[in-house]
């Protein structure tokens, strides 16, 4: 676990970062894995239909799939990135979690890049509306997937992002959850 310390003003304060070691059974790692498996699910599919179909790779004659707008080279991608993120739900834990938020993040800003790019020769991934919007819901649920357990406000105290940002009010508590070995004052006669 990589952390630095910083100070300030005569204050040590810990810097976190969001690869901090979750144990391996943690139930956020169940749910990192879900939401990876889920999405890569979700574009493979997406993928292989659009392969069966026989689409050109780079046709923007507005062949579907799903009700999106496809072509060889966009079933490919989305194959290639839910194989990608197939792999983060088999390794899991914060590879997953980080998986997620970077891969959503991308959604995100392809979604913008190809808004800005419908109706232009330049759509070479024969976007249309629909996959704008496909593009940023998908991106929205990774990110959530990623960041659960990670970023909000309302941590529970047995969360390890909590007690890796809280460290003395964390060993407080461990210390009240742990019994006290008991204390003799010498051997009675």
């Amino acid at each position: 676990m990589a952390t630095h310390v910083l100070h300030s003003a005569g204050r040590r304060h810990k810097a976190i970062r969001l690869d901090e070691h979750l144990p391996v059974d943690h139930r956020l790692s169940r749910f990192y894995r879900v939401g990876a498996g889920l999405m890569g699910l979700v574009l493979v599919v997406f993928g292989i239909l659009g392969l069966i179909d026989r689409i050109g790779f780079f046709d923007t004659g507005g062949d579907t799939v799903a009700g999106l707008n496809t072509n060889g080279t966009l079933s490919v991608l989305s194959i290639c990135i839910g194989l990608l993120l197939f792999g983060g739900m088999v390794i899991g834990g914060n590879l997953a979690s980080t998986l997620n938020m970077i891969v959503g993040i991308a959604f995100v800003l392809s979604g913008f890049v190809n808004l800005a790019l419908l109706d232009t020769d330049a759509n070479f991934l024969a976007f249309e509306m629909q996959n704008v919007i496909f593009s940023f819901i998908v991106g929205l649920l990774l990110m959530t997937f990623g960041m659960y357990g990670r970023v909000s406000g309302g941590l529970p105290h047995d969360n390890p992002y909590w007690r890796a940002r809280h460290p003395e009010q964390a060993a407080i508590e461990q210390r009240r959850r742990t019994p006290m070995p008991e204390v003799t004052n010498g051997p009675r006669l």
